[in-house]
């Protein structure tokens, strides 16, 4: 069963054969040299070896156009510099201490590729307008398994309540951008609903630009709980959240094992999302006699009214228990949207129940498809 679909601005009418859909309910030269030759010179700083190259993320093939509040923040001055030059000089504890203060973070851990394990989640206070962590693309920062690695919720009151609508508010504006997050663990993390096995957001305005996450994971089971990489709760005024240049690989959770949301709006460009796997079983509402979860191999959305837009991206080879083995989108009212745009999704793979190859959608009309294919 597949589509590939080139038209332009309208949905194409494309024929593939549907599951029911569920009831209501991602050394030195050698020289050689006799004994009376000059004394080789000591090694030039040039004759060291090349620092590594920063990774870049992605689908290097995707060329979506990128809005301006979407590209990278700009880190040439920044307000914290963590590290010295080693690896062994960039912590856990320096980059706690920098999120904690807000303001723009770079690191400096060395000219190879860094791993900062994390023995505390990194917590943005809510009296700072911008908190920008910049890894240069050789940083990672690893949850080993054990915990999650970043957190901002502008409704803690324990990282300090701004405002009586904290669920909208504009501040703070969080953004990740040259980074890997590997190996965070939110299981057991109840606040919020749990899921954000990497990072957890609610309120303010979050980005991510040229990011990678392998491996993290959150609760195995649960109804509406998810986001093994990344779980957002809400975004002032409902602007979008924009993962752009970004991969995610190997996540695991009950639902939505890349990206989950409660009504919020995204805007996917130009990124990779492959291997991942929804673990839970029983879907949402929960099956009688299961936890609940499954759904969303890679993306798993609720709410009302909001967007999810996918362009320039490949969402390949991911499986999800109950449904969507790529895509979980659910407008309960029926008021949202889906849109995918030069995009392939392929190989995407439900247990039981999805509308579309590889995607389940229940909001107002059918999901637009431009210039994608779909199989």
């Amino acid at each position: 069963m597949a589509m590939t679909v080139t038209a332009c601005g309208t949905t194409s009418k494309v024929r593939f054969s549907a599951p029911p859909q569920p009831s209501t309910s991602i050394t030195g030269p050698s020289a050689s040299a006799s004994p009376s030759s000059s004394p080789l010179p000591s090694p030039s700083a040039s004759s060291k070896p090349p620092a590594a190259k920063p990774a870049k993320w992605g689908n290097p093939t995707g060329h979506a156009s990128i809005p301006a509040a979407a590209k990278a923040v700009d880190t040439s001055h920044p307000n914290h510099v963590i590290g010295t030059g080693t690896a062994a000089s960039c912590t856990s504890a320096a980059v706690v201490k920098a999120v904690g203060e807000g303001g723009i973070t770079t690191f400096n851990c060395g000219p190879a590729a860094a791993t900062i394990t994390m023995a505390a989640t990194a917590k943005v206070v809510n009296t700072h307008a911008k908190v920008v962590l910049d890894g240069g693309g050789l940083v990672t920062l690893s949850g080993a398994g054990k915990r999650r690695i970043l957190y901002m919720d502008t409704c803690d009151k324990a990282q300090v309540w701004t405002t009586s609508h904290c669920q909208n508010q504009s501040t703070p504006s969080l953004t990740v951008q040259n980074l890997t997050f590997a190996h965070g663990n939110s299981t057991g993390q109840t606040a919020e609903g749990g899921g954000g096995g990497a990072i957890l957001v609610r309120g303010g305005r979050f980005k991510v630009v040229n990011s990678r996450f392998t491996d993290n994971t959150c609760d195995k089971t649960g109804p509406d709980l998810g986001g093994a990489a990344i779980r957002v709760l809400s975004q002032y005024n409902n602007d979008p959240v924009y993962i752009v240049d970004s991969t995610f690989t190997g996540g695991r959770c009950s639902n939505g094992s890349a990206l989950s949301s409660i009504g919020v709006t995204w805007d996917v460009i130009d990124c990779v999302m492959t291997g991942t796997m929804p673990i839970g079983n029983g879907a949402n509402p929960a099956t009688k006699g299961t936890p609940g979860g499954g759904s969303g191999g890679a993306i798993y959305t609720d709410g009302n009214t909001y967007t999810l837009t996918v362009s320039g991206s490949v969402i390949e080879d991911n499986k999800a228990n109950e449904g969507g083995g790529a895509i979980f989108y659910v407008s309960n009212d029926h008021t949202g949207t889906l849109a995918i745009d030069h995009s392939t999704l392929k190989r995407n793979h439900s247990g039981k129940f999805q509308n579309f190859p590889g995607i389940y959608f229940l909001g107002k009309g059918s999901p637009k498809f431009t210039s994608s294919t779909i199989a």
